[in-house]
């Protein structure tokens, strides 16, 4: 029966591949990557066990809340670059934000987010130093957190990052990410820094062993759509 249905149900076939590599990391968290995939098939993900899903766009993500509503325990990440003029939709419509990469982003958040619990948020590292990516330096990590962790509605978990697509540089990358992940650790012993966001549906498979705690996949579990996502 389930074979028949993993047949007939290509998610269910990619999603079992996924979960497969992710076997001996159980710890590991799976973040399914939802940009540009409608929100009835992100009810099929729901049914197949997923709960966490990452949102790039604001609009696009604020119709699928709406529409899924009615799902007990679904969470939301914002990956994408933030808006200034978007903070505020943005701190109260989700329960994770994985893509601080500067203090007034991290203000304006932490004002938003007033009356509502702390906001789990990830400082976005740009560790190949891209011109083309957004996220703080390797060296601006601690100073940005030292201003996240003084803010109250705010509660730092970690880092994220996009690594350079070459196997050689995304491994310097991930090593680059992994020592600042540690460092933060060693700074902040009395927070929460339990989130280590790095590996796609390219390159997770080499980021699991270097350290990962989170891997953003999309492709990998929805195939190719209309927005090609990570």
């Amino acid at each position: 029966m389930e074979s028949a249905q993993a047949v007939s149900d290509p998610l269910l076939t990619r999603l079992r591949a996924v979960q497969e590599a992710l076997r001996p990391y159980p710890e590991v968290r799976l973040l399914a990557v939802s940009k540009g995939v409608a929100a009835n098939r992100l009810r099929l993900a729901y049914g197949h066990g997923l709960r966490h899903f990452g949102e790039n766009y604001l609009q696009e993500a604020l119709d699928k809340q709406e529409a899924l509503a009615d799902l007990e325990g679904i969470v939301w990440h914002f990956i994408g670059r933030i808006q200034r003029n978007k903070t505020r939709a943005i701190a109260r419509s989700f329960q994770w934000v994985e893509s601080v990469d500067r203090e007034l982003v991290a203000e304006r958040l932490n004002l938003a987010r007033v009356g509502m619990p702390p906001l789990d948020v990830l400082i976005e590292v740009n560790a190949g130093g891209e011109d083309s990516k957004g996220g703080a330096a390797p060296d601006a990590v601690e100073s940005l957190a030292r201003v996240i962790v003084a803010l109250p509605q705010l509660r730092l978990r970690g880092l994220m990052a996009l690594v350079r697509p070459r196997p050689e540089e995304a491994d310097a990358d991930f090593a680059t990410l992994a020592a600042s992940f540690q460092a933060l650790q060693r700074a902040f012993p009395d927070q929460a820094i339990d989130t280590l966001s790095m590996g796609t549906s390219t390159d997770y498979a080499r980021a699991l062993p270097l350290g990962s705690t989170q891997v953003r996949v999309g492709t990998a579990l929805f195939g190719h759509r209309s927005q090609e996502t990570t």
